[in-house]
């Protein structure tokens, strides 16, 4: 009967320590997720000013003589 329980009591153990390790590694890749996601979204912001500072008309382009709105229901292929 005694060793039964050790058994048991091993295998608690065993299954306790499995889930922590499992717990601790899915938060270190949360970790690293986020730390992706922060250097994606720092070059997307880069990105955004780049082109919110960008002075157009030193590139070479000039302002439209038209503006031509576009309708709020797209034609396609699919939808007539």
């Amino acid at each position: 009967m005694v060793g039964v329980l050790v058994v048991t009591y091993i295998g608690l153990i065993a299954v306790v320590m499995s889930y922590a390790a499992l717990t601790v590694e899915f938060s270190q890749s949360v970790k690293n997720d986020e730390a992706s996601v922060a250097m994606l979204e720092g070059q997307y912001l880069a990105s955004v000013a780049d082109i919110q500072n960008s002075d157009y008309r030193a590139a070479g382009y000039t302002t439209p003589v038209r503006q031509v709105f576009v309708p709020t229901e797209s034609m396609t292929a699919l939808r007539y």
